[in-house]
């Protein structure tokens, strides 16, 4: 996996080094650790990758793997007495998490069935998506992936 090179483009004047960079994870701040790593784990299908203790954060760390290991997310939990460990705001910065699904009913169905709450369901002409919430308020969207 190629971290760092650059690209030379030209925006309407002289050439701007670009650097060109592979999007690979989130980190999301959880209020519980083993809640957040159930429902990755257990409801979307995420591999548990590892963990670990950032001693100089005052956190624990947990990744979470996709399962075509294109993408991740990083799970952040803080003790009380950490400088992140600040009130939780849902939304603050982050709007929602997007997974692609082969059948959408089914999935909602399967939410349901595991406790996690039905937040919206969106219908256009061309797509429909829906959203569930994880234990910690964060959005998840639910599409058709193609």
């Amino acid at each position: 996996m190629k971290y760092v090179s650059c690209l030379l483009i030209r925006v309407g004047g002289p050439r701007v080094r670009v650097l060109e960079a592979k999007f690979t994870y989130v980190g999301i701040r959880v209020k519980n650790m083993k809640k957040s790593i159930d429902f990755y784990t257990k409801f979307l299908g995420m591999r548990d990758k590892g963990h670990s203790r950032i001693e100089v954060a005052k956190g624990d760390v947990a990744f979470l793997e996709s399962g075509d290991g294109k993408f991740g997310i990083e799970l952040n939990h803080y003790d009380a007495k950490s400088p992140f460990n600040v009130k939780y705001v849902v939304g603050e910065g982050l709007d929602h998490l997007a997974f692609g699904v082969g059948d959408l009913d089914a999935s909602l169905e399967q939410a349901k069935k595991l406790g996690h709450k039905f937040l919206k369901e969106i219908k256009t002409k061309k797509s429909r998506w829906a959203y569930v919430e994880d234990p910690n308020g964060i959005w998840i969207e639910l599409f058709k992936a193609s």
